[in-house]
């Protein structure tokens, strides 16, 4: 037997089918492609449906409004006057209201909130890192109307004893200082309102601040901690201008819970629709306040549209905030690498 016998020859391999229309792509290509357009198209639904609810809104509270809009018009905004006897409606009142506590609320929150930050992420030590972090990010839970009944019944009191009457005895005779802290020491008005808001708002844009903060590429700190910098420096000059858009984020998310808080701003700002002062103490309104105490009372008619106007000029005013802090956000990146 020769060596060419003992020696099978090789199988052919068999001829690989061809797919039906003469492509030769496999089923699982098809079957992905089909997948991604359909992902697109509930993608893309999602995104316009979202946008159809937001125009859905404005329009349906425009076509509320319109009696009241026709009968005052843009006046509405300036006039300070609420008499549903008398039919005449102004929004000036509950404007104020709204803005100057949602003001208050940010000017003590954020500060507290980034000393927050920055203790979980830079100097907090390990043990104390996660149950702290939970413990305020369970304030977030508890409801509105808790922070309210506890402001008015707890909070108030003692911001009457020890802070309004103390300032009263002490610039009750200044010209501007004493007209800030001036009216009845009950423990309701503009400032207690600020107060509880930015107790609600602090856990919402401190766990912001947090998440994004831990984010910072560890490379960046250590480098300047290596050159000499502070902790402080380290924040102010590394983290905050590499978080900068997810800190505005969080001031922004805690901006619009404040400007559409209901329950807890109406039991302590005093409910009361006019401009009598410009204390801080004095008894007032907000839209969110005005809307709950009377949208269940108020009669089909002028009442009833100038109540639907004060929620299209909420709608507005945290439209144009958002639309501020984005501006805000491209200017800061537009600025970026000019300084050296």
């Amino acid at each position: 037997m020769t060596v060419q016998s003992s020696i099978q020859a090789p199988e052919r391999a068999a001829p690989r089918p061809r797919a039906s229309g003469g492509q030769s792509g496999p089923p699982e290509r098809k079957t992905s492609k089909a997948a991604d357009i359909l992902f697109t198209l509930l993608a893309r639904g999602a995104a316009l449906l979202t946008l159809g609810l937001l125009l859905g809104i404005m329009v349906s509270l425009f076509i509320s409004a319109w009696p009241s809009i026709n009968e005052f018009g843009l006046g509405f905004i300036f006039n300070a006057e609420w008499d549903p006897v008398l039919d005449q409606y102004g929004g000036l009142a509950m404007i104020y209201g709204t803005l100057m506590t949602s003001f208050i609320a940010l000017l003590i929150a954020v500060p507290v909130s980034f000393g927050i930050a920055l203790f979980l992420t830079e100097l907090s030590p390990n043990w104390l890192k996660r149950p702290l972090g939970t413990a305020i990010e369970l304030l977030a839970a508890v409801p509105s109307i808790v922070y309210g009944m506890w402001g008015l019944m707890v909070f108030g009191p003692i911001l009457v004893k020890y802070f309004q009457q103390p300032l009263q005895a002490i610039f009750g005779n200044v010209p501007v200082l004493g007209a800030l802290v001036s009216g009845v020491p009950m423990g309701i008005g503009i400032l207690p309102a600020g107060i509880i808001l930015a107790i609600m708002i602090i856990p919402y844009i401190a766990s912001v601040m947090r998440d994004v903060f831990e984010v910072t590429p560890a490379l960046l700190k250590e480098s300047a901690y290596g050159l000499g910098s502070t902790t402080w420096e380290v924040m102010w000059k590394v983290v905050l201008p590499y978080t900068k858009a997810g800190v505005v984020g969080g001031i922004m998310l805690g901006l619009g819970r404040a400007l559409g808080e209901t329950m807890a701003v109406t039991f302590v700002i005093g409910n009361v629709s006019q401009l009598n002062s410009a204390s801080l103490f004095e008894a007032a309104s907000s839209i969110t306040s005005t809307l709950a105490n009377e949208f269940a009372e108020a009669g089909e008619g002028l009442h009833q549209a100038s109540l639907f106007y004060l929620g299209l000029l909420l709608f507005f005013i945290t439209f144009v905030v958002l639309t501020l802090s984005k501006l805000m956000l491209l200017r800061l990146q537009k600025n970026e690498g000019k300084k050296s």
